[in-house]
């Protein structure tokens, strides 16, 4: 697939099931999350595979955080039942530090284009995936079991597989009108 044509047909899948990128598959993605633009080469993220009998170990971590947080049965499952959506998740954090030229929000742009980068790897090479966020990423156990600091950030689970829906043959292009300006 042309870059250009998949840079603008881009679209999130949410049905997602095996095979999961692997191999050499996977590696091109994370090679790709690892040239997201870096302001003063921090590289400042971390990538978690979540894959496996780690989906189970998630789904637990899940569970646990929604029973502590008090919710209803209902949330409590679907919390439990959300790592298996897909066969891998990649899990972002922004590992952020004290930098005098480069500040913390610039760094949490960076892991941002990192997460883009790598579901458009996936999507290239004919997988595809969904970022998904959510209150589970400034939940502290959550944030513990990904081993963030204070300055850290989750910024997101990016859930790949292949998709079970086939993409629209025919995408509207959106009006960029409305967001474009010139100054």
């Amino acid at each position: 697939m042309d870059a250009l044509e998949l840079l603008i047909n881009r679209r999130s899948a949410s049905r997602l099931a095996e095979p999961a990128p692997e191999g050499e598959a996977l590696q091109n993605i994370l090679q790709a999350g690892m040239r997201a633009p870096d302001h003063g080469g921090l590289q400042p993220w971390r990538f978690f595979l979540i894959e496996g009998e780690g989906r189970a170990r998630f789904s637990l971590l899940l569970e646990e955080a929604a029973k502590a947080k008090g919710l209803d049965e209902k949330a409590i499952e679907k919390s439990r039942a959300s790592p298996f959506r897909a066969p891998l998740i990649i899990a972002v954090v922004a590992h952020c530090s004290d930098h005098p030229k480069v500040p913390h929000w610039e760094q949490l742009c960076s892991a941002g284009c990192a997460v883009m980068a790598m579901q458009m790897a996936a999507q290239a090479q004919g997988f595809n995936g969904i970022w998904r966020s959510g209150p589970w990423t400034g939940d502290q156990a959550v944030r513990a079991a990904f081993q963030c600091r204070e300055q850290d950030q989750i910024v997101g689970f990016l859930y790949l597989g292949t998709p079970q829906l086939k993409a629209a043959t025919s995408i509207s292009v959106p009006d960029i009108t409305p967001f474009v300006q010139r100054f």
